[in-house]
């Protein structure tokens, strides 16, 4: 993340440090587990709901509908109704959606590489910080 050069101890632009920042709702966005796991998922070629649904588990209906109306609505992702009966509904990322993919799929191989000694780390703190009994 970048931010301007300061001038004293204020930055000229605090970008995403700013509350008012519109960069926040972007990352709020991008920062979501859903939408992490929508887009890997769609990373491979266009899915339909029921697809995405059983890929993500744990996600709810209602989740998985808000994620992607959200993703669709930011020119993420791009939904396809094709007309037969009955009606199939596509989901597929966007040139602006498939510039996540790399930076996505990093920090998903890193939560995947780095679990096993955040799993030790919070077993540590949890036993330190266990009221006595």
């Amino acid at each position: 993340m970048t931010v301007a050069p300061a001038v004293g101890d204020r930055p000229l632009d605090p970008g995403p440090f700013a509350s008012a920042c519109p960069s926040r709702q972007v990352l709020d966005r991008i920062g979501d587990r859903w939408t992490v796991l929508v887009v890997v998922s769609l990373s491979d070629g266009p899915k339909r709901f029921s697809e995405l649904d059983r890929r993500i588990h744990g996600v709810s209906q209602k989740m998985l509908t808000q994620t992607l109306r959200a993703l669709e609505r930011d020119g993420l992702v791009t939904r396809t109704v094709h007309a037969q009966v009955p009606p199939r509904v596509e989901y597929a990322l966007t040139e602006a959606g498939r510039t996540l993919i790399e930076p996505l799929n990093a920090l998903a191989d890193w939560a995947m590489s780095h679990m096993p000694a955040i799993e030790e780390a919070r077993r540590r703190y949890d036993e330190a910080t266990a009221a006595p009994r």
